[in-house]
């Protein structure tokens, strides 16, 4: 069996945080710092085929949600509070539906149950484009990537994810020939017919729209108990771009 690669801070109620597509545990260590610092044990996972964790040609929903439940089983953790952005959001919106017996609170950043058309096809392009036999710094690989990507702040978000594979030699820590081919599976809804009955909060983007008001419905179909509430000034990435309401507003609601 094959164990997600994490790191834990802290001692006390366990938290769970689990990164988006193309992320890695690293993207959430201040936050984590600071829950570790109000009673929580916080486990940041780097999922399968992404951060540290191992690469594999097999990638689902279903397939994280067992690593996530293999990890949970190794570490002897009960009644886990979750947190997860984008692709892990979905991941643990599943991990709970399925398993509600083992979640007690559930934070879900920024993305719905819902099904989502592929939309990051521009990104991959840019990152199958970079040639790694030539690029030897990651201001290079931000250059090339510039041609691609205009926002300078996701192209360091994507490019946190290179490190010395050997002496001279920069690779992705994620597997970018399974990620490249697996938008329709990032994309996925949930499964019909299951809810989670436990104390649910989305905070979504006040700038993104990737949570719609019309969204609501089907939200409270899975979790009847759910509210929702924005993060101000913040797009996608909400626990980057306003990290200080990020952490009011999650901590609060943790600890209700």
């Amino acid at each position: 069996m094959k164990i997600l690669k994490s790191r834990i801070i802290g001692k006390g109620k366990p938290l769970l945080i689990l990164h988006g597509f193309l992320g890695m545990s690293d993207n959430w260590k201040t936050l984590g710092n600071q829950y570790a610092e109000n009673g929580f044990e916080v486990h940041l996972l780097d999922l399968r085929n992404h951060g540290k964790s191992f690469h594999s040609d097999e990638f689902s929903y279903e397939l994280m949600v067992d690593d996530v439940l293999n990890y949970i089983d190794l570490n002897d953790l009960e009644h886990i509070n979750i947190i997860g952005h984008s692709m892990g959001g979905k991941v643990a919106m599943l991990l709970a539906v399925t398993h509600s017996d083992i979640v007690n609170r559930l934070l879900i950043a920024d993305i719905a149950p819902k099904y989502y058309r592929p939309h990051h096809q521009t990104i991959l392009d840019g990152l199958n484009a970079l040639n790694l036999d030539e690029i030897d710094s990651r201001s290079k690989a931000d250059e090339q990537l510039s041609a691609y990507i205009s926002d300078w702040g996701i192209r360091q978000f994507l490019l946190k994810n290179l490190h010395w594979k050997t002496k001279g030699r920069l690779d992705f820590r994620f597997n970018l020939p399974v990620l490249t081919h697996a938008q329709e599976t990032i994309g996925k809804a949930l499964p019909d017919g299951k809810s989670f009955p436990g104390k649910t909060l989305f905070l979504k983007g006040e700038k993104s729209n990737y949570i719609k008001a019309e969204d609501k419905e089907l939200i409270i179909s899975y979790f009847p108990k759910a509210t929702i509430a924005d993060i101000d000034n913040a797009g996608h990435w909400i626990h980057a771009e306003n990290p200080k309401q990020f952490f009011q507003k999650s901590i609060a609601f943790l600890n209700s």
